[in-house]
């Protein structure tokens, strides 16, 4: 997958573009983000912001590392199938925007 693959496939899946990363916020302050995917020129880093505020490398891969899987589409090889509560989060940031459609905010 390359930058704007990764990028489709981050906004139809509950990210936001939040200074210039897809990012997750929390679920409390969802004008926060707390985990990031930033792209560099040959890789992607998956960054998760640290409670004192600094962001930490979580996890990175080359762009030809990372392929969508058949069942689901979620990009394998940059450990998002991995971290513990992420894919918790994603869906709670797409209910969000599903809901803020819905209702007229957002």
């Amino acid at each position: 997958m390359d930058r704007e693959a990764l990028t489709a496939w981050a906004l139809a899946n509950g990210w936001q573009m939040m200074a210039g990363h897809p990012s997750l916020v929390k679920p409390s302050n969802p004008k926060d983000a707390i985990v990031r995917m930033v792209f560099k020129a040959t890789v992607v880093n998956l960054e998760v912001k640290k409670p004192a505020g600094k962001w930490e490398k979580v996890s990175g891969a080359p762009y030809g590392a990372i392929e969508p899987a058949e069942e689901d589409g979620l990009p394998r090889g940059l450990g998002l199938d991995t971290i513990t509560g992420l894919t918790m989060l994603m869906r709670d940031n797409k209910d969000r925007q599903v809901f803020a459609r819905m209702t007229g905010k957002g």
